[in-house]
């Protein structure tokens, strides 16, 4: 479903370009030298770049909803199929060294050495 949405955004981007480029400009744009001075008779050129700036904005407008619906659906898409990668796989491969187990001191039979205590200081007289 994701890939749907991608290449529908992609089909309107080239269609975006398009009617930027045929679009009414300061200097005429591409509508005055296709169109010629028959078209601009006929239809009047307020109306068309009227209409050219609607489906312009429709066609943006389409584009940003499209972008934020397909956020929706590439959390599926991309948990469903998984991360092929060849570093994946050798991290998942390669095992770390295992810790050393903790030793615990055997009991031992001999008595354990009693702890010194410090002498005391000499009194003072």
């Amino acid at each position: 479903m994701f890939t749907v949405f991608i290449v529908v955004i992609a089909i309107i981007a080239v269609l975006l370009i398009l009617l930027v480029l045929v679009q009414n400009s300061k200097g005429g744009g591409l509508a005055g030298e296709f169109g010629g001075a028959g078209a601009t008779q006929m239809f009047g050129v307020k109306r068309t770049t009227d209409l050219l700036e609607q489906i312009t904005w429709g066609l943006a407008g389409a584009m940003a909803t499209l972008a934020l619906v397909s956020n929706l659906f590439i959390g599926t898409s991309q948990a469903d199929a998984g991360i092929n990668s060849v570093n994946v796989e050798k991290a998942n491969q390669r095992s770390l060294p295992a810790a050393p187990a903790p030793t615990t001191p055997a009991p031992s039979t001999t008595p354990a050495p009693a702890q010194q205590q410090p002498a005391p200081a000499p009194a003072q007289k």
